[in-house]
């Protein structure tokens, strides 16, 4: 586990930057309105970068997608799995779990515009992109991942996200 110089008070919480991840995707699959009262959507991780710190490497192409609900709220639940393999080679599986909501009723269907139709840019101000990870590796030099509390806070692109991950320690 890599050396964490400061440590979390009940009352007052500290995170440490790890890593980013700066991902691409190529294909999108929408199911539409299900019965169940809500839309499901796969967007499929092409390529990415993954550096900081404590984790470098890449996004291994075509590994997963996001599976994002889309609910009548207008959030997006996320749902992403895909891999990571670190410059040394180890393969990493992430499991992200988080939201990409508006702080204002018009920011979702704005951010649809913007990826699907050539709209205006949303700035990261206007939407609260934020995940929850969790990682699957094998014993050995980052298997701390697997015991450590993480957040990530998310920008999107027009055709990706960058993810900023940190420890909550």
């Amino acid at each position: 586990m890599p050396y964490f110089e400061n440590v979390s008070l009940p009352t007052e919480p500290k995170f440490e930057f790890l890593f980013e991840i700066e991902q691409q995707w190529e294909r999108l699959l929408n199911v539409g309105m299900t019965p169940a009262g809500f839309g499901r959507g796969a967007t499929y991780v092409e390529t990415g970068v993954v550096r900081g710190p404590h984790l470098n490497g890449r996004v291994v192409p075509q590994s997963g997608a996001d599976w994002a609900q889309f609910r009548p709220d207008k959030v997006l639940a996320l749902d992403a799995r895909y891999m990571l393999e670190t410059d040394d080679g180890t393969l990493i599986l992430i499991r992200n779990r988080g939201y990409l909501a508006g702080r204002a009723p018009d920011v979702l269907p704005r951010i649809q515009a913007w990826m699907f139709q050539n709209g205006p840019e949303v700035p990261f101000e206007d939407y609260y992109l934020r995940t929850c990870p969790t990682f699957e590796v094998a014993e050995g030099p980052y298997d701390w991942l697997m015991r450590t509390v993480i957040v990530g806070i998310g920008s999107r692109q027009k055709t990706g996200n960058t993810i900023r991950y940190f420890a909550l320690l």
